[in-house]
């Protein structure tokens, strides 16, 4: 995404002002201000997991008194702490000049205004990999209330209280030269992370607690049915169970699968 910073003259016509521009800066006012290449190239399928982050409250955050004093202090410390503990979790250890992983790291990377976006490559990930991920960003999420919220809450204010997360399964299409991707799965996980009282939810479709999970980490989860805003379908996805267990009986009789 590119800043459009054009300058304007201005011109008095009789008793009226109007702002002008020369003509091949007027007519630079095109799609590649988009920053996205050439858009007119044939988008390429790419088989990935997207994950949503969402800051919850920083709406809120953001209407406090004098907010410019605070949001670029906010979003600064806390991107610098959202990358270094995502490539945290992925690490597994130190080599002499290099660093092993559990996974791979995610191949694109998007500011979303209160979250971030990631995509990961699944085309030559094994299931269990795949599994990898996903327990890793739900830890990610767990680790801001725990790690980072008690230390910027002595900086700022009216803190965004919780990191959502929203993951979910399938195939994006590149926009242009990759600047940007597209595709349901990213519509999905953004979606189901705003379900509830759920800190995360990933989806059922094309990921299974048997095949990616090893044993001693299925029962964490539940299976639920709803409704996808927008999409107008139904969605099994998976949250916590302990923040499953705390909705009342109504609710749960509603979400059960």
């Amino acid at each position: 995404m590119s800043k459009i910073n054009y300058i304007y003259d201005t011109i008095q016509e009789e008793n009226e002002f109007s702002l002008s521009l020369s003509v091949p800066v007027f007519n630079s006012f095109r799609p590649g201000v988009l920053g996205l290449g050439d858009i007119y190239t044939e988008g390429k399928y790419q088989e990935a997991l997207a994950a949503v982050y969402d800051l919850e409250g920083f709406t809120s955050f953001c209407s406090q008194i004098e907010p410019h004093l605070v949001i670029p202090e906010f979003l600064q410390s806390f991107l610098n702490w959202l990358f270094q503990d995502i490539a945290q979790e992925f690490k597994k250890g130190e080599l002499t000049d290099a660093i092993a992983l559990w996974c791979k790291l995610p191949f694109f990377a998007k500011f979303t205004g209160d979250g971030v976006l990631f995509l990961w490559d699944t085309s030559d990930m094994s299931a269990l990999h795949i599994g990898n991920v996903i327990a890793s960003l739900i830890n990610v999420s767990r680790h801001y209330s725990r790690d980072f919220l008690p230390d910027i809450k002595k900086v700022v204010t009216k803190s965004p209280f919780r990191l959502r997360c929203g993951i979910a399964r399938g195939q994006v299409i590149s926009i242009g030269n990759g600047e940007d991707y597209v595709g349901a799965c990213i519509n999905v996980a953004s979606r189901i992370q705003k379900l509830s009282t759920f800190s995360y939810a990933f989806s059922r479709r094309g990921l299974s607690l048997e095949k990616h999970f090893p044993a001693n980490n299925r029962d964490r989860f539940r299976l639920i049915r709803v409704g996808i805003r927008g999409l107008g379908e139904e969605e099994l996805v998976y949250v916590d169970k302990a923040e499953f267990s705390v909705l009342d009986e109504k609710e749960q009789e509603t979400l059960l699968a």
